[in-house]
């Protein structure tokens, strides 16, 4: 009967790593549904940009009331959680406090860990607080009801559960609170218990703690909080030229080099090394490139990007967190249909344009990068709406009427004005 706990311990946490290990390759399936693209700049740049970013959180912290909350969780979760080794190890081999033979040193570490539980428990309820009773504007868009609110809820429960967990498992611990340091928090904590069976609650808490970190962890492909893992490779693969600088089709571009060239034959056999592409522009997930996927699955819907958006903030339907949540919905929409056909996608006669994303909030954009420049993780919605309009423009002809006239100007005049090119410097006698 001894081994009965160790043997069913080995159960849940082989179930719940392999459930983890299956959602991430899920995961990577999807993301490798996209386009592959080529990753320029240098290696030594982007790992600085991770370190920077995602470890660093220095553009978290822009908003100082919530980036320095997030810091507290983020810095608290990391340094908590390494007293999930002891724990794993304990519940392994049938051992108690396995790392408590380290001496002092133990009694600091969780004392620190304490600390931290206590902290991170306050800035979840403050975060919860802004969330629900604040209601902070950027939490309450149109995308951010149902689900997207549920979860961000959801997971700011499972947080404070944890913390929880972790401060009744050492106040009930009779061997750990005999220890003359550690219990810097739960010695407060140890009286509320008093008259109640110790052990089993400890044990309970103990239980309950991990296998709510499985499920925590099992959790995040489905939420938001997927950010958790993917905040490191989104900001090492994140941009590294000017925001200003567009991507555009390298056989548009030798076209239009081609027509600026007043050597170049018109009826020259055009160079193969630059092929056409099948198609120009994104209408669904499969036309986006891996990178993009990366983002939208990267996305934390903190909104920072469509509170700095012109558009938006001029009532424009525009959003560009819509724009990232739409893209993870279909691609999400996209996994289960292949899961549903055996490993094979069966047309569902839906795409991300239209279905997901309307053309009135493509066209909205005005191309200024502050969403870019907004996300604390290196996201880029500007480069999704960019590939989507290209669609509209070069394969549907649907582009707006005033775009359409400018650019039938510059076809027919070489300006985007509707004078005759015999009269464009006409201004210059005035």
């Amino acid at each position: 009967m001894t081994l009965l706990p160790n043997f069913i311990f080995w159960l849940i946490l082989v179930g719940g790593i392999g459930f983890f290990v299956r959602n991430i390759n899920k995961l990577k399936r999807n993301i490798k549904l996209g386009k592959t693209v080529s990753v320029e700049g240098p290696s030594k740049e982007r790992w600085a940009n991770m370190a920077r970013i995602a470890l660093g959180q220095s553009k978290m912290v822009r908003r100082p009331i919530s980036g320095l909350l997030h810091v507290v969780v983020y810095i608290g979760f990391v340094v908590i959680n390494i007293e999930v080794l002891e724990i794993v190890i304990d519940g392994l081999f049938g051992t108690h406090r396995i790392f408590s033979s380290i001496g002092p040193l133990y009694g600091f570490l969780i004392g620190v860990f304490e600390v931290f539980a206590l902290l991170v428990f306050v800035a979840v309820v403050v975060f919860w607080l802004r969330r629900n009773v604040l209601r902070i504007k950027r939490f309450m868009s149109s995308e951010m009801k149902g689900w997207p609110k549920q979860d961000g809820n959801l997971i700011l429960y499972f947080e404070i559960v944890l913390m929880a967990l972790f401060i009744i498992m050492n106040a009930t611990d009779v061997q750990f609170q005999e220890m003359s340091s550690g219990n810097v928090i739960s010695q407060f904590v140890a009286p509320w218990f008093e008259g109640f069976p110790l052990h089993a609650i400890e044990r309970t808490a103990w239980w309950l703690h991990i296998v709510g970190i499985l499920v925590f962890l099992n959790y995040l492909y489905y939420s938001k909080h997927l950010h958790i893992l993917l905040a490191f490779p989104n900001t090492y693969f994140g941009g590294l030229t000017p925001k200003g600088q567009m991507d555009n089709l390298e056989s548009v571009t030798n076209e239009v080099k081609l027509m600026m060239d007043p050597d170049a034959d018109p009826f020259a056999v055009p160079d193969d090394s630059t092929e056409e592409p099948e198609k120009f522009g994104a209408s669904d997930v499969f036309d986006l490139n891996r990178i993009q996927l990366l983002n939208a699955y990267t996305c934390t819907e903190c909104g920072r990007c469509t509170s700095e958006c012109p558009a938006n903030n001029t009532g424009k339907k525009l959003s560009p967190r819509k724009i990232m949540m739409d893209t993870r919905d279909r691609l999400q929409e996209v996994g289960q249909n292949i899961d549903s056909n055996k490993g094979t996608f069966k047309p569902d006669g839906k795409q991300l344009l239209g279905d997901y994303i309307t053309n009135e909030e493509l066209w909205a954009c005005t191309s200024c990068n502050a969403c870019v420049e907004a996300c604390p993780i290196s996201i880029n919605p500007l480069s999704i709406i960019l590939d989507m309009r290209r669609y509209l423009v070069m394969e549907q002809s649907a582009a707006p009427t005033e775009l359409n006239t400018m650019m039938s100007n510059i076809e027919n005049n070489g300006a985007p004005w509707p004078y005759n090119q015999m009269d464009r410097l006409n201004w210059n006698k005035e």
